[in-house]
């Protein structure tokens, strides 16, 4: 298959558009069409491995990576991303929970899985020779879900930028706890900031051929392949229990997390209704309400993962779906969920069913609460639990009043000692910390 800029540039193999992470043109390279699924064509495939591997073969046909895609999806995708019974009755409710992974995130998904296949494209010598840098700028969780993945991988070094005092402790932690391949920076500003130099660097030609740069941000069309997977998995699950579709409320920021959601249903999955619940960066849901598509900067939240002021995916979901708000309109609804609204939800959430959500998690309850009963009845609901509550201990914990213990692999990262440097939010200032 071969992949296409959103601004019309020429196809490229997969190899290409994974290891390039933007097209030459600024654009984010998507597939030159979209294969159709049936759920019948899943048959006898039960686990997340099994599933993601057949829903990802037609986008690595004809590539080098179609014998390895099998190993791919076993190595990377090895962790539960389990849908789970919330609520019952007449009005049921399901969390999708996609933070199982090893920093606790839903980002693990698709950074394990890129890792995966450049480390073997790396190894193939055809596409990229190393040493690759792969240069992410994250609002929380991306970062460190990235540097846990590409740590120690030959040939590949990253290099995180992360907004200063933007990001929640623990969260800061699993961002500069690595050392080896990995540099961490501190960038002063917000993420907005951080996703601008990213993409200043990307556009200085010298610069990129000089660091060999990639992006494993959710524009890399390598993060999102395996994330829709996990919506494939979900809807089959629930269509072979109930032989109903079902409809998803997906938090999020940069927009990559609901934008595979759209991608999955696209595809042939059977995903009802789409929402995505942001919090008080209110780009999308205002491009929706007025017509017009109007970054701004982003705003500090308790949801800092979706900080996000200019969503970078909307540009690929637009040119999937149509450009104006009346196009996108017809596949998805947007709702803004504020800080105070949050709190809320996180401790009426823990009365309701002892259980601690994430502030991210907190936004997508809220608006499955707020949702008309009709809707609630006449479709069959999950939200998406997109990190581990452990990760926001400062915000979770003096909300409940109890103490929220992190998983396993968590609690041994948080064991480990920090470094980064801060840097201006300039281009000179990151070229001299490649």
């Amino acid at each position: 298959m071969e992949f296409l800029s959103t601004r019309q540039g020429p196809a490229v193999s997969i190899e290409a558009a994974i290891m390039s992470g933007t097209a030459p043109d600024g654009g984010l390279y998507m597939p030159a069409s979209l294969p159709r699924l049936q759920a019948a064509d899943f048959a006898g495939r039960e686990s997340f491995a099994d599933i993601a591997e057949l829903f990802l073969a037609p986008f690595f046909a004809g590539s080098t990576l179609a014998d390895s895609l099998s190993d791919i999806c076993r190595d990377a995708l090895n962790f539960p991303v389990p849908l789970k019974p919330l609520e019952t009755g007449d009005m049921p409710l399901s969390m999708l929970e996609i933070f199982h992974g090893p920093t606790a995130a839903f980002k693990d998904v698709g950074a394990r899985f890129l890792a995966a296949t450049m480390a073997r494209i790396i190894a193939a010598g055809k596409f990229a020779q190393p040493p690759v840098t792969i240069l992410v700028a994250t609002s929380g969780d991306t970062g460190g879900a990235v540097a846990a993945a590409f740590h120690r991988r030959p040939g590949l070094r990253v290099v995180v930028l992360f907004p200063e005092g933007r990001v929640s402790p623990r969260q800061q932690h699993q961002l500069t706890c690595w050392g080896d391949n990995v540099v961490s920076l501190s960038v002063r500003g917000e993420f907005d900031d951080c996703q601008r130099l990213v993409k200043a660097a990307f556009a200085d030609t010298a610069l990129s051929t000089q660091h060999n740069l990639c992006s494993a941000n959710s524009i890399n069309v390598g993060r999102l392949l395996p994330q829709s997977a996990y919506y494939a998995k979900a809807s089959l699950e629930h269509w072979r229990k109930t032989g109903e579709p079902i409809s998803f409320i997906v938090p999020t920021g940069n927009l990559g997390n609901g934008f595979a959601c759209v991608w999955a249903r696209r595809m042939g999955m059977p995903i009802d209704r789409i929402v995505f619940a942001t919090n008080a960066n209110q780009t999308i849901p205002d491009f929706l309400a007025s017509g017009q598509w109007t970054p701004r900067p982003s705003i500090a939240t308790l949801a800092s993962a979706m900080d996000v002021g200019d969503p970078s995916n909307m540009e690929r979901l637009r040119a999937l779906v149509g450009m104006d708000a009346e196009s996108v309109g017809r596949e998805i609804t947007a709702y803004s969920v504020d800080d105070e609204t949050i709190r809320d939800t996180i401790k009426k959430e823990y009365a309701r069913h002892n259980l601690a959500w994430c502030p991210h998690t907190a936004t997508g309850l809220y608006v499955y609460r707020e949702l008309p009963e009709q809707e609630k009845r006449n479709h069959q609901w999950a939200v998406v639990s997109t990190a581990h509550a452990a990760k926001f201990d400062t915000i979770v914990e003096p909300l409940l009043g109890i103490q929220v213990e992190p998983p396993p692999e968590l609690a041994e990262l948080l064991a480990w000692p920090s470094q980064f440097e801060t840097i201006d939010a300039d281009l000179g200032s990151l070229a001299g910390k490649l």
